[in-house]
């Protein structure tokens, strides 16, 4: 299995599975053909191999959760029921606390990712509601922008445009670390008053965005491979949670640089 630059996946074992996972030691068996012991039973819903339509309910279920919380979250602040600061700063730190708590578990646990989806919607929801005061309609706008790019880049996976190979892999993975110590810079640069001017609205930082972008779209052709590969390993199904997972957190940070372009873009005119 090849490596990717989302921590989710970067736990799982090599070869697909968790903890030496193999479909024979399991007890499956082809029609027909004993195991040890006589034919084994028929594989419970827990332990029976993933399959594609795992993956989608499951990353159904986490965005829509999201989405729920967020729009929720959005309206509040709007509406002048909230302030934004409280659940912004509440729902980053939740997310991030759950999000160290599923990756270092190694554990596919549909509560925490759940509630991670939920975290990162009131997250997303307060700091969205920011924006659409400053910009009415930037919220649609995002949103639609962000499922066009995650789509284009399915079919792009699917129809074999772009393969994913070890090379484009270490490539998009260098390329995510670079843009991830790049912010970090800017943030502790930031606390002694020095502006690198890479989130700014102009030049540089529209297109320190586009660039941000292009990285996190081309992140999803590794986590499409990844679960591809488990998939095709024979991974138990409760995994596709942690697909699920995976894909939320480079569908957030996708979500926020398209954001932050759009609102760019717009306040410069």
């Amino acid at each position: 299995m090849r490596s990717t630059s989302n921590p989710a996946f970067r736990n799982l074992p090599v070869g697909g599975g968790y903890a030496g996972f193999q479909p024979q030691a399991q007890g499956y068996q082809q029609p027909g053909q004993p195991g040890y012991g006589g034919y084994p039973a028929p594989p419970t819903t827990g332990d029976r191999p993933m399959t594609v339509d795992d993956v989608v309910t499951k990353t159904a279920a986490t965005l829509g959760t999201a989405l729920v919380t967020g729009v929720i979250t959005a309206i509040a602040v709007l509406g002048g029921a909230i302030q934004p600061w409280p659940p912004m700063i509440g729902g980053l730190i939740v997310g991030l606390v759950l999000s160290l708590v599923i990756i270092f578990k190694k554990t596919p646990n549909p509560a925490l990712v759940l509630a991670y989806s939920a975290a990162e919607g009131v997250f997303l929801g307060a700091i969205t509601g920011v924006f659409e005061a400053f910009v009415p309609g930037i919220a649609l706008q995002a949103i639609l922008g962000t499922a066009l790019v995650f789509i284009t880049m399915l079919v792009v996976y699917r129809t074999g445009a772009v393969k994913v190979t070890p090379r484009l892999t270490k490539w998009i993975i260098g390329a995510t670390i670079g843009a991830a110590g790049l912010m970090l810079i800017n943030l502790l640069l930031s606390f002694v008053g020095v502006d690198l001017g890479i989130r700014d609205a102009g030049p540089l930082g529209i297109g320190i965005s586009l660039l941000f972008i292009g990285i996190a779209a081309f992140n999803f052709l590794l986590d499409f491979d990844m679960a591809d590969t488990m998939i095709r390993s024979g991974t138990p199904s409760k995994w596709a949670w942690y697909v699920a997972f995976g894909l939320m957190t480079t569908l957030v940070w996708l979500y926020l640089e398209i954001l932050r372009l759009l609102y760019m873009l717009q306040s410069s005119d």
